[in-house]
C-alpha cells in the first residue's frame, strides 16, 4: 500500500479566510507543504478515497491519483462531506447521448448512512447522482468489511459513535486510519501494534512548542474533542510502528517549520511521530 494525504488540514484549513497571522500569511506566500486543504485521505492499491472535502476536485487535480476505485465516508461533518459533487466532475460524460458516464462504488458505514439521511442534504444528492448513474451507493451493517484489490477494509465505530476509523488489512500489514472525533477513544487490542496508523494531531489546547494557552478556559470545545495531550497517551496505547498526525488546524498556530521541531521533540521523547502535509506520500 501507498498512502497519499491529499489534504492535512482541519475543519478550519491553513490560511484561513481573511487572516493575517502570521502562519496563515506564510502558507498564502508558500503554498504547499505550508499550507493545509480540507481532510482527505487515498490508499493506493485498493484506491479507496476516504472523505472528501470541499477541496477534493483540486486535491485529486494535484495527486498521483489515476483511479478511484471506491470511496468510503468516515462521518456525515461538512469538512469531509461537502466536496461530493466531485463525481460529477470525475464520472460524467457531457458529450455523448447516451451518455457514457463511469461510476464510483460510494460505501456508507451504518451509522454514516442514517446521518446522511438527516444532515446537510447528503443522501438527496447521493440519490440524484445515483440516479444519474455516476455512483453506486451501498451501505454497510456494523462489522461488514469491503474488500478491493486484496486489501480489507473494517470500518468501526469510535467512542463518538456516529464516526468511524478503518482498518486495512494487506499482505500481512496493517494500517489504522482514523480520520477525525477522537474524543473519548480508548484503542482496543485489535488495532494495537499495526504498522502505521493515521490519525488527526487534536485540538492544541496549548501551543505545544511555546505553551502559550491557545482556547479560553473551559471551552467547550475542549469537552467535545481529544485535545493534542489527549491523543499522545493514545499513541502510548496504540504502539503502532509509526505515526502520522493529520487534520492539523489552523487554530493550532503552527506553520510547517514549527510542526518539524516538534518532530524532532518528540522523537527525543521516544515518539515515531511525523506530521502530515498535503501531498505527502507514505510507503506502507
Amino acid at each position: 500500500m501507498r498512502i497519499e494525504i491529499l489534504g492535512s488540514g482541519g475543519a478550519l484549513t491553513t490560511p484561513r479566510v481573511g487572516c493575517q497571522c502570521p502562519v496563515c500569511v506564510e502558507a498564502r506566500a508558500k503554498g504547499v507543504p505550508y499550507s493545509r486543504s480540507g481532510p482527505s485521505t487515498f490508499v493506493h492499491g485498493p484506491d479507496l478515497l476516504i472523505d472528501t472535502p470541499e477541496e477534493i476536485k483540486d486535491q485529486l487535480n494535484r495527486s498521483q491519483v489515476t483511479s478511484i476505485g471506491a470511496c468510503i465516508y468516515s462521518h456525515w461533518h461538512p469538512d469531509h462531506t461537502a466536496g461530493r459533487r466531485v463525481w460529477e466532475s470525475a464520472n460524467a460524460d457531457p458529450t455523448h447521448y447516451p451518455p457514457r458516464n463511469r461510476c464510483t462504488d460510494i460505501y456508507l458505514p451504518e451509522q454514516v448512512a442514517q446521518d446522511f439521511r438527516t444532515w446537510l442534504g447528503s443522501w438527496e444528492q447521493y440519490a440524484y447522482m445515483q440516479h444519474l448513474g455516476l455512483v453506486n451507493v451501498i451501505e454497510l451493517s456494523d462489522g461488514d468489511t469491503v474488500t478491493l484489490n486484496g486489501t480489507t477494509i473494517r470500518p468501526f465505530r469510535l467512542a463518538e459513535d456516529y464516526v468511524y476509523a478503518f482498518l486495512l488489512e494487506e499482505g500481512g500489514q496493517r494500517v489504522l486510519i482514523a480520520p477525525d472525533e477522537l474524543n473519548g477513544w480508548v484503542p482496543p487490542d485489535f488495532v494495537q501494534g499495526v504498522d502505521l496508523t493515521i490519525i488527526p494531531m487534536g485540538l492544541a489546547e496549548f501551543h505545544p512548542l511555546t505553551g502559550e494557552r491557545l482556547f479560553t478556559e473551559n471551552h467547550p470545545l475542549m469537552q467535545r474533542e481529544a485535545t493534542y495531550v489527549e491523543t499522545l497517551e493514545m499513541v502510548r496505547q496504540l504502539k503502532a510502528g509509526r505515526v502520522i498526525m493529520t487534520h492539523i488546524e489552523e487554530t493550532t498556530q503552527m506553520g510547517y517549520d514549527d510542526l518539524l521541531t516538534l518532530e524532532d521533540r518528540l522523537r527525543a521523547d521516544g515518539f515515531n511521530i511525523t506530521f502530515a502535509y498535503d501531498t505527502m506520500m507514505i510507503e506502507v
